[in-house]
């Protein structure tokens, strides 16, 4: 892979990327997120309901000895066993216990890898996810649904060595006008 250019949109001016920051309830726990697409990091730039411009920062990452999971070769259904890891799609006893059983049969141990490369997942997501455990989605068309959109592909990175390898680009720094 070498060196690839990412995106990072903030409502921040100044982005600090830290080691062991960030929420473990996002898409694959804490970590800084990036994205190759620089629509999407516009769009993460100016998330926030409060109607201010946000930021889009640009990034080299050296992926040169970095172990990089990547979702799209392992299957959707390791991504979602990794969703379900850090995000609640129903608060019911139900899908708690059945996505814990989903997460052991499907789920890919993630501790060994620098990043973490996938799908991003909106709201749409989790209700797919929500109905496939509660039985409403077939396996069979799942997958399919869960490709219907174009939901952006991002990375994460996780590990102090990532972090050291990831380096924003000078004058780089672009406005996103929030309207």
């Amino acid at each position: 892979m070498g060196k690839i250019t990412l995106y990072h949109g903030s409502p921040d001016k100044i982005v600090v990327s830290t080691y062991s920051k960030g929420e473990e309830k996002h898409d694959y726990g804490r970590g800084f997120y990036l994205t190759e697409s620089i629509d999407l990091a516009k769009e993460w730039a100016v998330c926030r309901p409060n109607e201010s411009n946000g930021f889009v920062h640009r990034y080299e990452l050296d992926t040169e000895g970095l172990e990089i999971l990547d979702f799209q070769e392992k299957g959707v259904l390791a991504w979602l066993a990794e969703l379900m890891k850090h995000r609640d799609a129903a608060d019911s006893k139900r899908y708690r216990m059945l996505a814990g059983k989903f997460i052991a049969k499907y789920g890919v141990a993630t501790d060994e890898y620098d990043v973490i490369k996938g799908w991003r997942a909106n709201a749409s997501y989790f209700y797919i996810a929500k109905e496939f455990v509660r039985d409403n989605i077939d396996m069979d068309i799942l997958e399919e649904l869960l490709s219907l959109g174009d939901s952006g592909i991002q990375y994460c990175i996780k590990s102090e060595l990532a972090y050291s390898k990831l380096h924003e680009a000078a004058d780089s720094l672009q406005t996103v006008e929030y309207t």
